[in-house]
């Protein structure tokens, strides 16, 4: 090689050359090889040197490996840990953000309550500035309250005190206004003349006279005069007799022209007396067509002016029933209506299978002992409105025995009779008070030959009129009895008088209508019925004036309760037997 360059190939017939080469090349392999030699000491040295190395490395390994493995299983462990410290990391961080967030919340909570804290303080002390007010206006109101219940307990005082005396004074007005009925009269009676019908006869000028009073026109008249002339009676000249006059005078009289409600007006005083607990009686009497129905049950369309007695008593009950609640006074009403037709007892309220069946109703003693009677069979029905008894009433009017005859077309042949118990208790004073208020329509009053039908029924209608007459006449031998005060009394000689037994008698209040048709055919029937009204009738009772009167409001309720044992205001509900008659009110 020539400047480290490869020395080109020599030729074949270049021995020499090719041996100079060669022994340059084994110069070469030898420095080499010596080279090599050397190198391969110094390699045999650092074998040497790295073989001890080795086993130092060796034993340095295993020491590492052993430490490796520990480390190992120590960086496994610190993974582990890692692993752990990173959950827990996160853990916190999530822990740390909810916090942080709290914290925000927190504080935000912290900044609106001390907002509310500023706010409740002045609160506070608006509320401490109007406790001291309220503390102040209490002690004011505490010392006023005082004041009130003394005032206060003066004042029940005073209402206890004025209830008492509001008690003494309706007793003594229960008082006062039965000895005023009992002044005008415990049997009176009032006449009625209807209008002419659309259709009648226009009767004669002067056949009826409506004579004023002492005080003029201004008085309620209480008398009339009915004017007769006979054809069949003349003078020797041939020249008629002049007409005969009749005067009559009774407690009132209502002319044609009389409303409903002027009729019900003059009774009302005696319907409130049921309310106290006396008994009365109002009758309607009176040929048939005078009224008498229209009188007791009104008119036909439920027109309020028409309306009869028994609704307007009714109405008036319940009204002042409702008045005498505010001063602790109950009331019940039951009712009852019935028919007595050819000595018959019918009800008159019979519905239902009951209606038609004909069963026997009798007149008996409510109990042993006792002098209250009642229907058996009958029906007895509470009533606490004007709508029921309106319905009792229709009820009834279809229930009537009615037919036609000469007089009308269509003639009540029964004596219907409206019954109403009355029961008051006052429970704060132990009071009681009960009576029956009875309102009577009676069958007409004709004699026998006007009142005749003519036809198939012809015996029928002669057995009903009998049977009324007779009736009618017990009626008026009964008012004689006790108008004269005699011992016995004929309750029993007809059904009517013995149902109301405990209405006509003792200190029970009677009131007769006596309805006159305005009709000169039926001058004859007019002048009967009201010759049998003057009989029944007696003169007012007249006391002594003012002395009298004065003793009477002087009595004190005490004294009254305990001097009249006949009281229905006493205690406890007095027996029939003890108070007489008291136990019946009759209203028309």
């Amino acid at each position: 090689m020539v400047g480290g360059k490869k020395p080109s190939k020599r030729p074949a017939w270049d021995l020499k050359g090719q041996l100079c080469d060669v022994n340059a090349e084994l110069k070469r392999c030898r420095e080499r090889t010596q080279t090599l030699g050397q190198e391969n000491q110094q390699l045999q040295d650092q074998l040497r040197d790295a073989q001890e190395q080795t086993k130092a490395l060796g034993t340095e390994c295993r020491t590492l490996e052993g430490q490796l493995a520990t480390v190992q299983a120590e960086a496994e462990q610190g993974q582990q840990e890692l692993k752990k410290l990173r959950a827990r990391i996160v853990e916190l961080e999530e822990r740390l953000s909810t916090q942080e967030d709290l914290v925000q919340e927190l504080q935000k909570k912290q900044v609106e309550l001390q907002e509310e804290r500023r706010g409740l303080t002045s609160q506070l002390e608006e509320k401490e500035r109007r406790l001291q007010t309220s503390e102040a206006a209490l002690s004011s109101s505490q010392a006023e309250v005082a004041s009130l219940r003394q005032e206060t307990a003066a004042q029940a005082a005073l209402l206890t005190e004025r209830e008492e005396r509001l008690h003494g004074l309706e007793m003594e007005r229960r008082r006062l206004h039965n000895q005023l009925q009992e002044l005008k009269g415990n049997i009176r009676v009032f006449c009625r003349v209807r209008p002419v019908l659309p259709g009648e006869p226009t009767p004669p000028p002067g056949l009826f006279l409506f004579p004023s009073g002492p005080g003029g026109p201004s008085d309620p008249t209480t008398r009339l005069s009915l004017s007769r002339s006979d054809e069949r009676r003349g003078t020797l000249s041939g020249a008629p007799v002049p007409p005969t006059r009749h005067d009559f005078s009774f407690d009132r009289v209502f002319p044609p022209g009389s409303q409903q409600d002027e009729v019900f007006e003059e009774i009302a005083m005696l319907v409130q007396s049921a309310l106290d607990g006396y008994p009365v009686c109002i009758f309607a009497y009176g040929q048939t067509g005078s009224g008498k129905t229209f009188t007791m049950e009104g008119g036909p369309g439920g027109d309020p002016q028409l309306e009869g007695l028994i609704p307007r008593a009714l109405r008036h009950l319940f009204s002042v029933a409702q008045e005498l609640s505010g001063q602790g006074w109950t009331y019940s009403f039951v009712a009852s209506y019935v028919e007595i037709y050819n000595e018959t007892v019918r009800d008159l309220l019979a519905t239902g299978t009951r209606k038609g069946q004909g069963s026997e109703c009798e007149i008996r003693h409510a109990r042993p002992g006792s002098e209250e009677l009642t229907v058996t069979n009958a029906r007895y029905v509470p009533v606490s409105c004007e709508k029921e008894v309106e319905a009792l009433l229709h009820l009834a009017r279809q229930n009537r025995a009615v037919a036609r005859t000469a007089q009308n077309e269509r003639s009540s042949r029964s004596h219907s009779v409206f019954q109403l118990q009355i029961t008051g208790e006052h429970s704060s004073r132990g009071l009681q008070c009960g009576a029956p208020l009875s309102l009577v329509d009676l069958a007409g009053s004709e004699r026998l030959d006007p009142g005749l039908a003519f036809g198939p029924g012809e015996r029928e209608r002669l057995r009903e009129t009998q049977a009324i007459n007779s009736s009618l006449s017990t009626l008026g031998l009964v008012i004689m009895a006790l108008s004269n005060k005699e011992s016995h009394v004929p309750y029993r000689n007809s059904k009517l008088t013995y149902l109301l037994q405990n209405s006509l008698g003792g200190s029970a209040k009677m009131l007769m209508f006596v309805n006159i048709s305005p009709l000169e055919e039926n001058v004859s029937e007019s002048l009967n019925s009201l010759r049998f009204a003057s009989k029944v009738r007696l003169p007012p009772v007249i006391p002594r004036p003012c002395q009298y009167l004065w003793v009477v409001v002087g009595f004190s309720i005490r004294t009254h309760l305990s001097s009249r044992p006949g009281s229905t205001l006493s205690r406890k509900v007095l027996d029939s037997q003890a108070s007489g008659a008291l136990l019946t009110w009759f209203h028309f």
